[in-house]
């Protein structure tokens, strides 16, 4: 979310997220914009390496540089390659600012997980480039592309960008972007009684200080036993012939589902919690260090990452907060009643432990909750 306050009102921006189904030539116009961009990217990287080489200077060409030698630039959007050029330069931007965070911007490959396109909403005289009909979307050059809404944008919400993808299964999105104006959430003021602590469990997605686990279905695991059927049926076909190219489909097809149920378990658990709380308090885990540390499940799965995501927006539109304790906070390893520090190298990954100080009982994941959800209010009063 982005917003621009004036008088208590702000800005926020939706993405509603829509089913294309373009025409055999609007497919068609599609792909070659996807190459396209691909093609635009790569050449603006190795000209800016280049002339840092040669000049010691930084310098992203910009796409009309390219079109003379490349004419088939000039069949699809001209905004399409020019955001293009913005993403290149924001992605420079980012890895000088923090490049232990960002990494350096690397080249496209051609078999892509996912490609995509961006276009810009322009207001002229004649009308905006981009917009809605009653079934569709009009875009540049491709005219009016069939798609299916589930939800329609409000009264006052306005276009800004579309950003067209093709899955790995062929299927079409656009993203729509649009800038809504909002009145300006009043910060909540945080109450202990309206805070909770979580904390990711490999076993229950997360367990919060009362106890409560989410324990979602592992889509993955439940699956396991088509995929290894299709896997089993794909190494017997022969490469290129139509039996595995439909095999392949339906291999694609599945991963696909597993990952639309593990995002709407998502979406629906991070604003049931930011509905019910007023403050939420988790643990900064870095998902990719403790998925190495994970011996016999699969840290990433699950989606916590994603999770934290979410929810901090939802939290943000609110007005409420989302407190993120440092990851190295001994949390497991604290007793929430005394305060007694166990020692290092005692073994405290138990389940169920007795704090030798004051023979409190605790559930390991529930007391590191606690002790996460007072370490968040901590920092609220300091």
């Amino acid at each position: 979310m982005g917003s621009g306050e004036d008088a208590g009102r702000a800005v926020q921006y939706n993405t509603i997220k829509v089913r294309l189904y373009p025409t055999p030539e609007q497919a068609l116009l599609f792909e070659k914009t996807f190459g396209c961009c691909r093609y635009i990217w790569n050449r603006m990287l190795a000209d800016e390496k280049r002339f840092y080489l040669e000049t010691d200077t930084h310098f992203i060409p910009t796409p009309a540089k390219y079109k003379r030698e490349a004419p088939f630039l000039k069949e699809v959007d001209n905004q399409a390659l020019i955001q293009e050029h913005g993403k290149l330069t924001r992605a420079f931007r980012q890895f000088f600012k923090s490049p232990d965070t960002f990494g350096y911007p690397h080249f496209k490959r051609k078999k892509a997980d996912r490609d995509s396109f961006t276009a810009c909403n322009h207001e002229f005289t004649s009308g905006p480039t981009i917009y809605l009909t009653r079934d569709g979307i009009r875009m540049t050059k491709a005219g009016v592309v069939r798609a299916k809404f589930h939800r329609r944008p409000r009264s006052g919400w306005k276009l800004k960008r579309i950003t067209v993808s093709r899955t790995p299964t062929g299927r079409y999105d656009c993203s729509i972007l649009f800038a809504c104006p909002v009145r300006t959430p009043q910060a909540v003021a945080p109450d202990p009684a309206r805070t909770v602590g979580l904390k990711y469990s490999a076993a229950h997605f997360y367990v919060d200080d009362t106890g409560n686990m989410a324990d979602p279905p592992h889509w993955l695991r439940r699956s396991q036993d088509k995929l290894a059927a299709i896997q089993r049926r794909l190494s017997r076909a022969v490469p290129g012939s139509r039996n595995y190219e439909e095999l392949v489909q339906k291999y694609r097809l599945l991963h696909e589902h597993i990952a639309n149920q593990r995002r709407d378990f998502l979406h629906k658990e991070s604003r049931r919690i930011a509905n019910a709380w007023d403050v939420v308090c988790m643990q900064k885990n870095a998902m990719q260090a403790v998925d190495r540390f994970m011996q016999r499940a699969n840290g990433l799965e699950a989606g916590f990452g994603t999770f934290r995501v979410l929810l901090d927006y939802k939290l943000a539109r609110q007005g409420k907060q989302l407190l993120l304790v440092d990851r190295f906070e001994p949390v497991a390893r604290q007793c929430s009643r005394c305060g007694y520090l166990l020692p290092e190298g005692v073994d405290y990954g138990r389940r169920v432990w007795r704090c030798p100080a004051c023979g409190a009982q605790h559930r390991r994941e529930v007391n590191a909750a606690h002790n996460i959800k007072q370490a968040g209010l901590r920092a609220l009063a300091g």
